[in-house]
């Protein structure tokens, strides 16, 4: 048969045969009851370019026969019960766009085979013909969070100049900070988030690194020493927020179905169709995790909390104008809150708690307008709280363990601003 997509998706479907449709190019089974192992006939599927499995009750491992889907751009097989290694010659597919494997049972290391030229494909590949493939199609999108991958991250990776989002997240990994992924001119999305990373982040890095990062987190693993000045001032991407009347709700992707809209329409192929696939990140906010469906563009958070990270708060924090989630948590930071945090207009969550922080709170925190989550418990702060806009609504919860503060909303009152009702702290002037 000739039939080019089928979409079975948000069903109730526990199996499914398609032998002898060929001519597929997009199947979407996700959101179903599927069952038992990827027993899929794909050795006929020649044509199959997006594959779409998640969401459903798959177990066993990833045949290598996926491997001979000579046209895939897409494979999701993300949140089923899939274990096994995941196989060596996925990492070969030169062209293949989205891989996301996402929450299921793969253990071993990631494949060391992702490839930057794309001969392996082409030898592959002679006998398919399309308008739209192009040297220029690499991995885009890997997604092998919520695994249980070990040891180090793939040194290949930097051979995937088009990647733009990493999440490793919720693995075994261990292994130092990627510097070497800063040379990737697109990466926007970095997600390390607990695994076993360790050491301090290299401070020397050149200054053209990580341009375009706008999502970082490191969180919950063994990372030490002092924040990494360098690192936080190469991002640029952080730094720059549009004129209120020009900015767009843009998605990441969002140009990839653009060109598949005009693709489709007879304009363009540079791209292909994958209307289905929206790329999606987990950020933690008052220690609950929470997805974004879909990455806006101007999205912007830096998580560093729960390492071993020691020194003072950097102040060229304060350049990164767009952020808009700040977490340092569960460190061990001190010295005092630097006052150009107060320059951050777009922040919307700080948290600063469990570290050692001493002094006062800084007077320009009033400013962030748009600031609904603060804590800065657990600390060694002392003074008066300031008062006025956000901070009026913060509750106790966002101060204690810090027997130095007084005012409201805490019920130990202060003499008056200048006398904290406390023994002052050592860098007050």
């Amino acid at each position: 048969m000739s039939l080019a997509i089928l979409n079975l998706s948000y069903n109730f479907l526990t199996g499914i045969d398609l032998f002898g449709f060929r001519h597929l190019k997009t199947v979407d089974l996700r959101s179903n009851l599927l069952q038992g192992s990827l027993s899929i006939r794909s050795t006929t599927w020649d044509y199959m370019e997006q594959l779409f499995i998640s969401g459903n009750n798959l177990t066993g491992e990833i045949p290598s026969s996926y491997c001979n889907l000579i046209s895939l751009r897409i494979l999701d097989l993300a949140n089923n019960s899939l274990g096994g290694k995941i196989p060596e010659c996925l990492g070969n597919l030169g062209h293949l766009f989205i891989l996301d494997l996402q929450m299921n049972k793969f253990h071993g290391r990631i494949p060391n085979s992702f490839v930057n030229n794309l001969d392996l494909w082409r030898n592959m590949s002679h006998r398919i013909t399309t308008n739209y493939f192009d040297d220029q199609i690499q991995l885009r999108t890997l997604k092998l969070n919520d695994n249980q991958l070990e040891g180090i991250l793939p040194r290949s990776l930097i051979n995937c100049s088009n990647l733009e989002i990493l999440d490793v997240g919720n693995n075994n990994l261990n292994d130092t900070f990627p510097h070497w992924l800063g040379v990737l001119p697109s990466l926007k999305v970095l997600i390390l988030r607990s695994n076993r990373f360790h050491s301090a982040i290299n401070n020397s890095m050149p200054t053209f690194y990580f341009p375009q990062l706008r999502i970082i987190d490191v969180s919950q693993n063994d990372f030490m020493g002092l924040l990494p000045r360098n690192f936080f001032k190469n991002l640029t991407a952080m730094r720059d927020v549009p004129p209120a009347d020009k900015v767009k709700l843009e998605y990441i992707g969002d140009e990839q179905v653009d060109n598949s809209i005009k693709c489709l329409m007879g304009r363009s192929c540079k791209s292909f169709p994958h209307f289905y696939y929206k790329d999606s990140v987990k950020v933690v906010m008052k220690g609950f995790e929470v997805e974004l469906v879909r990455i806006l563009k101007i999205f912007a958070t830096i998580d560093f909390s729960s390492n071993q990270f020691h020194g003072p708060i950097l102040e060229e924090l304060g350049e990164l104008n767009s952020l808009l989630l700040l977490n340092l948590s569960h460190n061990s930071l001190n010295g005092q809150i630097p006052s150009s945090l107060g320059q951050l207009a777009e922040l919307e969550s700080l948290d600063l708690s469990s570290n050692k922080l001493e002094g006062r709170i800084p007077e320009q925190l009033t400013n962030l307008t748009f600031l609904s989550i603060l804590n800065l418990s657990h600390n060694e702060l002392v003074g008066h709280i300031p008062e006025g806009k956000q901070f009026s609504t913060f509750l106790n919860d966002s101060y204690i363990g810090n027997s130095g503060l007084c005012g409201l909303p805490l019920t130990k009152k202060c003499h008056n601003k200048e006398d904290p009702g406390a023994p002052p702290s050592p860098f007050d002037e």
